[in-house]
């Protein structure tokens, strides 16, 4: 019995020092799949700077469309400042604004448009 009983407990020493050894790799692989896993998924990660950088993108292209409606918008203020009138501009923004015409303008009555299911109804 007493060699079984030594050779329990050397292979009982020997599972300890095992486990000893292989608690701070796990602890500190554990750490490192932590800190890894939140630089790709967190809130600050890669997915989510990805995320950013495509609301970026698309926020700089409405700033961009934005600011060209501007441009459009300011010289048409421009031609209709008192310093610098333009008569036509005036003329068109008063016979668009008052749904008027000029005696010698022609009228061309256009059908009302069609709908897109009116159209694949009479194919």
């Amino acid at each position: 019995m007493t060699m079984l009983q030594n050779l329990t407990d050397s292979l009982k020493r020997a599972a300890k020092s095992a486990l000893r050894q292989a608690i701070g790799p796990a602890i500190g692989s554990c750490v490192v799949a932590y800190f890894v896993y939140y630089a790709v998924q967190g809130d600050r990660g890669l997915l989510a700077m990805n995320h950013l950088k495509a609301e970026i993108a698309t926020a700089e292209s409405v700033l961009d469309q934005v600011k060209a409606e501007r441009e459009r918008m300011d010289r048409r203020a421009q031609l209709m400042r008192s310093d610098h009138l333009d008569r036509d501009m005036l003329d068109e923004r008063a016979r668009t604004m008052l749904n008027l015409s000029g005696p010698r303008d022609v009228i061309i009555a256009l059908p009302p448009a069609q709908d897109a299911g009116d159209a694949s109804a009479e194919k």
